[in-house]
């Protein structure tokens, strides 16, 4: 297992900084018209034609994947039941704040001229600094072309540690302990670790910071395989192993494979 830290040298010269997270429900009988208007509208003019996006793909959770999510509730996400479709973009690195305010401006622009329709409800958005990866293969695909490589799936895991327990010794037990024992040889060739930003107040999905945001973690999971065929393996036991480690609890563990694109294809199992 090979470990790239966000403060590392980039290779070839452009590097991960921070991830726009946003996963939204759409409304009952609009599942197909909200779909269309996010990939063929709003996930270029709301996020890809701003300067420092570099990336970004979109995923759905049908009912066979929600299924397998857990909790059922917490202060993350209030219904985990909710949230079918996942979008994700990667921004570079020393870009975050002008891309950010480039971001909010545009969703504010974007509503303004009518083109925010689409019919949905926000289960989860916001900003992310990108902290490390952990390759599974020495050489293999690394953080910035995880959007880019044909991932089967992606898979989030959301928590929170307790009062008193620093990042550092969650990332020593993760990369120490957890990872280098499940990553080999398993479906999750990357995993990145995250931390939260708070929305600026005129974000249309802004709220203020709950009591812990501060000490809340985003691990994402990039799968050559439906996150099914590795749940049991990989991610069902995690929240019991963080829980009994003392470094946390899980808020939201939840499983998406990707969206085709030009097609309408998982909108009729949601």
């Amino acid at each position: 297992m090979r470990v790239i830290r966000a403060e590392d040298e980039p290779e070839y010269g452009v590097a991960l900084g921070s991830i726009l997270v946003s996963l939204l429900e759409p409304q009952a009988g609009q599942e197909v018209a909200f779909h269309r208007w996010y990939e063929r509208d709003h996930f270029y003019a709301g996020c890809m034609v701003g300067a420092h996006f570099f990336a970004g793909r979109r995923f759905v959770a049908t009912r066979a994947l929600k299924a397998l999510r857990y909790p059922a509730s917490s202060s993350t996400v209030a219904d985990t039941s909710i949230g079918s479709y996942l979008a994700l973009y990667w921004m570079e690195r020393g870009h975050h704040a002008e891309t950010e305010r480039w971001a909010v401006d545009r969703v504010l622009w974007l509503t303004e001229n009518g083109r925010m329709q689409g019919e949905r409800k926000s289960v989860h958005a916001c900003f992310y600094t990108h902290r490390w990866a952990a390759c599974r293969d020495a050489d293999g695909v690394p953080p910035e072309l995880g959007l880019d490589h044909p991932f089967a799936g992606v898979v989030l895991v959301m928590s929170q540690r307790p009062e008193g327990v620093d990042a550092g010794a969650r990332d020593a037990w993760l990369l120490e302990e957890h990872l280098p024992r499940v990553l080999p040889g398993s479906a999750a060739a990357l995993c990145l670790s995250l931390t939260p930003l708070a929305l600026p107040p005129d974000s249309p999905a802004y709220a203020p910071a709950p009591p812990g945001f501060e000490r809340r973690s985003l691990e994402l999971y990039l799968l050559d395989d439906d996150p099914r065929a590795c749940w049991d393996a990989l991610f069902a036991p995690f929240g019991a192993r963080l829980s009994a480690e003392g470094l946390g609890e899980v808020g939201f563990a939840a499983g998406f494979v990707p969206t085709v694109p030009g097609t309408d294809r998982y909108a009729d199992q949601l």
